[in-house]
């Protein structure tokens, strides 16, 4: 199997390193040029010149920023691949993005998987990302041994669509885990806690969660690199917030992680790791 990978940012990079690993890479390519030609001699494959580059490949991976970005690459290499590849966008977007890729690369026989992933950088780098897939499942099987490179659980969700849906909740899930861990270790820091007592005894509890272990004693010396960019939370907060005022629920949750990350956008934050969260919960 040749795969070849769209989009190499803290994400893009390691999983597309995961993939040269097992010996699955072929060609990579990135919006900036130089990091595609970097990468590309660093792991001994070809950086795309143009789309058509890809053309040898079974399966294309896509791991770039936004809707207009996916829909871009599905329409160049609807052009190029050979009916039966397969591109599997692991991009969050909108569930309608996800719908509108598959129907413009099923128009010439390529199959599509939306299939968004959770687990931060550290998951990338360690090959044990989640990967929530929507599509057809016959599909999804023919492209598993490329996911397997740096998944540690792959989950069918449904059809096409059901993959970005689920990330919608996971980040909804995520937004309010960072607002409360936050929120609660502003406070332990104004009660004078000492954090190497405060944070081991909270994870040793019920508090204890992913965000808080990852991220918890940066957070509390003051370093927010990413990690995970408070931009593009606030991205995906937009779609999650869309998908549920359609859905009819309340969005208590979303409706303060979108003002607290806009506001941290707006204070020039937009590419520290979301825990710059407790920038705000502060004071």
């Amino acid at each position: 199997m040749k795969a070849g990978f769209i989009g190499l940012g803290a994400m893009g990079a390691p999983m597309a390193g995961h993939l040269a690993a097992r010996g699955l890479l072929s060609v990579i390519d990135n919006r900036t040029r130089n990091k595609a030609d970097a990468l590309a001699a660093t792991l001994g494959v070809r950086a795309a010149a143009t789309h058509a580059d890809f053309a040898g490949c079974d399966v294309v991976a896509l791991c770039v920023s936004m809707d207009a970005d996916v829909l871009q690459q599905a329409k160049a290499l609807a052009e190029v691949l050979a009916p039966g590849a397969v591109v599997v966008d692991h991009s969050t977007v909108s569930v309608d993005t996800a719908r509108k890729a598959q129907a413009l690369l099923a128009e010439r026989g390529i199959g599509f998987i939306d299939a968004p992933v959770s687990g931060g950088v550290e998951g990338a780098r360690n090959g044990k990302l989640s990967v929530m897939a929507g599509g057809d499942a016959a599909t999804l099987e023919k492209v598993r041994p490329v996911l397997e490179a740096y998944a540690a659980r792959i989950t069918h969700m449904g059809g096409t669509g059901a993959g970005q849906a689920t990330k919608a909740v996971n980040q909804v899930l995520v937004a309010g885990i960072n607002e409360a861990v936050c929120e609660g270790l502003a406070l332990g820091e104004k009660l004078g806690l000492d954090p190497e007592k405060l944070l081991p005894t909270l994870m040793a509890g019920a508090a204890g969660n992913w965000f808080l272990e990852k991220r918890g004693a940066t957070m509390m010396a003051r370093q927010y690199t990413p990690g995970f960019k408070c931009g593009h939370l606030l991205k995906d907060l937009h779609i999650a917030r869309g998908m549920a005022r359609e859905a009819g629920i309340r969005t208590t949750v979303i409706d303060q992680a979108l003002a607290d990350y806009d506001e941290l956008v707006q204070r020039g934050e937009c590419d520290s790791d979301t825990s710059a969260l407790i920038i705000l919960k502060r004071g």
